[in-house]
Order: structure tokens, then sequence, then C-alpha cells
């Protein structure tokens, strides 16, 4: 396959409003996971609901992601473009968003009446399926093959630095107003949906070949998905509980801090990947994170492990867009991230049936049963090979 050169790997004003929808988007899920419950339990239901209601909305997401994705693909060939998918998902996103606690404030939690916040909620969670592949599809007009871990770095740390502050976002956003506090997010996701719009560049010809999809690397990628949201879930907890027991004390900020030192990590981890190839990058990253686990596992969450496992876990986490994007081919991209997210969704699914109380997960049992999580991810990234893509497809940023 032949790549033609140009000055410009990475359409940079591109990836940035991309990372505002990412970003956007871990802020819209950061809201609603604080107020769940409170609105739940509020309109008569049990607080318990919430959690089958997650586990619900990420069973859904399992099809919706992937089939989001591949429709997008489909209309990227068609009509030479996805953002019929992305402009129609934020709005019908933003304004249910804005709904959910509307129906709560304003209208009275009736026997009926109060089926409407969870169809609502439910009809949101998909909704928010319709647009996020499609968008990150994106990438591959706005950076060379070589270069998406280094442009996917900056899209990785708009998400990590929102979602670092997770640990203390009820002390603050319970504070607001749920009206007020839906509103915000509902704004900076069209906002920022408007903003990509603007500088996304003219979409190239496409040709009318499809190449056949390649269900071995969709299962790869499904299984990369899978490992890594087990792992970064049980790790993050049992870092969390650790450093608790060890200082004795609240450690909400510390985890903050923890959180925005990851999401910075992922710029230089991006870096390396561009420079050594992000397949090796991601098996490095398996391996220094699984091992840091297992001393950490018997001697305690001491900071130089602690950055150690960073180390590691930036270029697992950065690595899994980049990789999807290499499985497939240029026509299936969509449905590879599509994919990705599906398998983070059902790893979510079954992680909350089988651990519906978190906080009951010893440290120990979270490590180990991360570190093989890890293990699993990692034997699907060493199985992978990159999709042949048709000579005749653009590889290039477009300009």
């Amino acid at each position: 396959m032949s790549i033609s050169k140009t000055p410009t790997q990475i359409l940079w004003l591109q990836v940035w409003a991309l990372a505002g929808v990412q970003g956007a988007i871990t802020l819209t899920w950061l809201i609603y996971n604080v107020y769940l419950s409170k609105l739940l339990t509020q309109f008569g239901f049990p607080a318990s609901f919430a959690v089958g209601l997650l586990v619900l909305e990420n069973a859904l997401a399992v099809i919706m992601e992937p089939l989001m994705g591949g429709l997008s693909d489909r209309s990227q060939r068609w009509m030479g473009t996805r953002f019929p998918f992305i402009s129609a998902g934020v709005i019908l996103a933003s304004g249910l968003f804005i709904a959910i606690p509307c129906i709560v404030t304003f209208l009275p939690p009736g026997e009926v009446i109060r089926l409407i916040l969870p169809l609502t909620l439910v009809a949101w969670a998909l909704a928010m399926t319709v647009f996020r592949s499609p968008a990150i599809a994106l990438l591959v007009k706005y950076a060379m093959p070589a270069e998406l871990p280094l442009a996917v770095s900056v899209v990785t740390l708009a998400a990590g630095v929102i979602g670092a502050f997770r640990p203390i976002a009820n002390s603050y956003l319970l504070n607001l107003s749920p009206v007020f506090a839906f509103s915000i997010g509902s704004f900076v996701l069209v906002a920022a949906a408007f903003a990509l719009r603007l500088v996304n560049p003219p979409d190239a010809p496409t040709e009318i070949f499809t190449p056949k999809i390649p269900i071995k690397n969709l299962g790869l990628i499904l299984g990369t998905g899978l490992g890594v949201a087990w792992g970064s879930r049980l790790l993050m907890d049992a870092l969390g509980k650790l450093l608790k027991a060890k200082l004795n004390t609240d450690v909400s900020m510390l985890m903050v801090g923890i959180g925005l030192i990851i999401a910075l990590a992922y710029i230089p981890g991006g870096w390396v990947a561009s420079k050594v190839g992000n397949k090796l990058a991601m098996l490095c990253g398996v391996g220094t994170t699984i091992l840091g686990m297992v001393i950490m596992l018997y001697m305690g969450a001491l900071f130089p492990i602690i950055f150690i496992i960073i180390a590691g876990f930036s270029l697992i986490v950065n690595g899994v867009i980049p990789l999807a994007l290499e499985l497939m081919p240029l026509r299936w991209v969509g449905l590879g991230i599509g994919m990705y997210f599906g398998g983070f969704s059902l790893a979510m699914s079954i992680f909350g049936m089988v651990f519906p109380q978190p906080q009951a997960i010893a440290p120990s049992t979270g490590l180990g049963i991360g570190a093989v999580a890890f293990l699993l991810g990692g034997g699907c990234i060493f199985l992978s090979h990159p999709a042949a893509q048709n000579s005749s497809e653009e590889t290039t940023p477009s300009s």
C-alpha cells in the first residue's frame, strides 16, 4: 500500500474539536451518574433501581454502538459524510438530557407518569450511542495511520481530565439544581458538536467497492475492549481502597490528582506509540501494568509502583482506539470503533451484574481479577494484525 507524503501529518484543529466532543460526552455521563440515584428516588423508585438501569443501558449499547458505527460507514460511502448520525444523535441526546431533570422537577410522580422517567433515561443512553462511534471514526481523516496514537492522545486527554474529577463530583454537582447541571451538559455537547462540524474538512470522494468485514478482527476488538474495561475499573477501585487504608483518610482529592496525572500521561504515551508502533507500545503497557498490579498486591500502594502502573496504563488506554482503527478496512472503521465501545459496554454490563456492590470488592480480589482482564486484552492485542487496505483508499489527512 502506497502512502502519499503530505506536510500535515495531523490536522490538530480538527483533533482538538473532536477532543471537545469526547470531553462533552464524558461530562454528560459524569452528570448523569451523579444524579441518577437521586432523581430516581425523588420520583419514587428505589435506589437499587439505578444499578439495574445502568446494566440495561450498557447491554443495549453492546448492540447499538457497532450498529451505529456500521451504519455511519454506509453513510460515509453513500453520502460522503458521517455527520447525519453525529448531528441527529447530538440533537436528540441533548434534548433528552434536559428532559430528564424537567420530568422529575415539573411532573407529579403518579403511577403512570413514573414510567416516563426510566423510558427517557434509556432513550437518552441510546441516543448517546448514535453519534459516539461515528464521531471517533473521523480520526482516520485527521491523522496518518502512524500518527494516530498521538492524535488520539489529545482525545483521551480531554476525557481523562474531566473523568478525573469523578471522585469529588458528587460533592460539587449535587449542590447545583439538576435542571441547571443537565442544561450545562447539554449546551456543552451541542457547542462541541457544532465546533467539530465547522472545522471538519470536506469529505473525499469514495469508491463503490467495499471490502469484506474481518470478523476475526471484530472479535479481537471486542475482547480488547472487554479486558481493558474490566482491568481499568478494578485497578482504579483497588488503588483507591489501598490508598485509603494506607493513609487512613479520605483520598478523593488524591485520586483526582492521580486521574489528572494519568490523563497527562496519555500525551507522552501517544508520542511513544507513534514512534515504536501502537501494538508494541500496548503490549509493553499491558506487561508493565500487570507487573505493577502484582507488586502492589504484595507490597501495597507505594507511590513508585503507582507511577509505574500509570506509565503502562496510559499506553493501554490510549492505544485501544488506534488499534480498532488499524484492524478494520477504512470502509469499516466506524464498525470497528463501535465494536470497541460495545465491548466496553458489555464489560460494564457484566460487571454490574457480578458486582452489584463494588464497594464490597476486596483490593486483592480487584487486583487479581483486573490483572487477568488486562492479560485477556493483551492476548487479543498480540493476536491482532492490521487489516489490508484498498490501494485506492485515501490514507492521508483530508485538507
